[in-house]
């Protein structure tokens, strides 16, 4: 199968002027080489608001309107758009992309990623190396992973990326259940569903459900149990 294309993947006429040159690429992980580019040159210019509390160091781009919170910890180089908000104590590592509108709330660690308009990563959430589209939503617990157990090359959609540190491409509209965890070189198509608690690798294609069903069984308390 041969990956999506940036352009399959998210609506990149309602990108940033500034962040549309990242996307012509192709394929998804070519992301993450212009990005590094992009924050390299950024300048430090701080416009919106800063909690006292928060900790701020490095080159940081702060729009108008855009907030740090307290106790959240921002490393630059990193570019956070208009509106995009960064919650009590989440932790945003060096080469961090924020587009207008996008949110990273409690607890949450975004690292070397970009969250397009409206994506969310609200509540002890992981992304690495990873792009997530507008309007995504990762549950509470979602982990982005970007390294494999060995360190070994990551292969997505059935071809080598030549990068060690890849996590996943995210499609405009997705949702994903609380706890999911997607594996090094996922790829999930636009307005795909993953249940709560997947553990997914490889691709989704657009407009899809992953679905977990579990075998419960329920029983009873046994006697010696109730009398301890």
């Amino acid at each position: 199968m041969t990956p999506p294309t940036p352009a399959e993947l998210f609506d990149l006429e309602n990108l940033p002027p500034e962040l549309r040159p990242l996307f012509g690429v192709t394929y998804p992980w070519e992301v993450l080489e212009r990005l590094d580019t992009f924050v390299a040159a950024l300048k430090d210019c701080r416009y919106g608001s800063i909690h006292p509390s928060a900790v701020v160091t490095g080159v940081v781009y702060l729009a108008a309107g855009a907030e740090i919170g307290p106790h959240a910890c921002v490393e630059g180089p990193a570019w956070l758009g208009e509106g995009s908000r960064v919650g009590h104590a989440a932790y945003l590592r060096s080469g961090v992309v924020l587009a207008p509108g996008a949110i990273v709330n409690h607890a949450s660690e975004v690292k070397r990623s970009i969250l397009l308009s409206g994506a969310r990563a609200p509540h002890f959430n992981y992304v690495g190396d990873s792009i997530v589209g507008q309007g995504v939503n990762l549950g509470a617990g979602v982990k982005l992973a970007n390294f494999k157990a060995f360190g070994d090359e990551i292969k997505s959609g059935g071809r080598a990326t030549g990068l060690r540190k890849f996590g996943s491409a995210i499609g405009d509209g997705v949702s994903i259940g609380c706890n999911a965890v997607l594996a090094p070189g996922t790829i999930v198509g636009r307005g795909a569903v993953i249940y709560n608690g997947v553990m997914l690798r490889g691709t989704v294609p657009d407009r899809t459900v992953v679905k977990l069903r579990q075998s419960q069984e329920v029983i009873p308390f046994r006697n010696d149990t109730l009398s301890k």
